[in-house]
């Protein structure tokens, strides 16, 4: 891992995990693909909130990995897999930090979902 120079750049700009209290599930297609009571909350400056699984709480067998990337100057390089279940595919709809630059070492072997591309996040 190495830091982020970006934070030097932008000192304003928080990347901020916190423990999700409570069980938190990510349901496709009827199932469950990640059902975590470890799971983290990011709190990053101009983002909603996201919930974070840890890699192995996340059903994997349901996702395929992409060749696509993207980069954020605050976390590193995102990964990216499709949900296919059940005869209906998710394209992209989780990502990873696989590598995350060390100020948000935590994201290290986790796993976000894509609202908008998955059933629904369970939380209660």
């Amino acid at each position: 891992m190495a830091s982020s120079p970006a934070y030097a750049k932008h000192p304003e700009h928080r990347v901020v995990l916190e423990s999700k209290p409570g069980r938190v599930r990510a349901l496709f297609a009827g199932e469950t693909i990640a059902d975590s009571t470890r799971a983290h909350l990011v709190r990053e400056s101009r983002h909603d909130p996201i919930v974070y699984f840890p890699r192995e709480d996340v059903r994997m067998a349901a996702l395929e990995k992409r060749e696509e990337t993207t980069f954020c100057p605050f976390k590193g390089t995102a990964s990216y897999w499709t949900i296919r279940v059940g005869g209906r595919e998710a394209e992209s709809a989780v990502w990873s930090y696989e590598d995350p630059y060390d100020e948000v070492a935590g994201l290290k072997d986790c796993m976000a979902f894509y609202l908008d591309r998955i059933d629904a996040l369970d939380d209660g």
